[in-house]
């Protein structure tokens, strides 16, 4: 090996490379975060009609939906009422952790709805975790909100 020949990288190489990473890794990251969100607004939604299911499942084994004073915690523990609730599941319709949505709030429930006015509403307020919102912000709803 000659000693006059440059043996490895000069320094603008090097340079070019970490300046080439960093982009590639910030583009990477950016749409990552983007597609974790529209996951969980997604999974939310799936929440929301597995929970529904529970609560129609729950009128039809005790005649009517659980009021807003027994709220969701109807469907994790029997609730106690003078209602007869001999159809009650002994190890309830859900677990607790089925009524925390994917930021970590709780579902809300009303009944009867504002929106479902013979029914329920049920709904996450999203990942800012504050009623309304717009875009990636906007609450996770039980009913159409083709109107709103």
């Amino acid at each position: 090996m000659n000693r006059d020949e440059p043996s490895g990288f000069t320094l603008i190489e090097i340079l070019v490379v970490v300046l080439i990473i960093g982009l590639l890794t910030t583009v990477i990251a950016t749409n990552l975060i983007g597609r974790a969100e529209r996951a969980k607004a997604q999974l939310a939604e799936m929440h929301l009609k597995a929970l529904s299911n529970q609560i129609e499942l729950y009128r039809l084994d005790n005649g009517l939906y659980p009021d807003e004073s027994q709220g969701l915690e109807a469907l994790v523990r029997k609730p106690s009422s003078d209602r007869d609730l001999r159809n009650y599941p002994p190890g309830g319709y859900l677990k607790p952790e089925s009524l925390i949505d994917p930021w970590g709030t709780p579902y809300q429930y009303q009944a009867p709805g504002q929106h479902n006015t013979h029914s329920f509403d049920l709904y996450s307020f999203g990942p800012d975790g504050a009623e309304g919102g717009q875009g990636d912000n906007a609450d996770i709803v039980n009913w159409d909100k083709g109107g709103a």
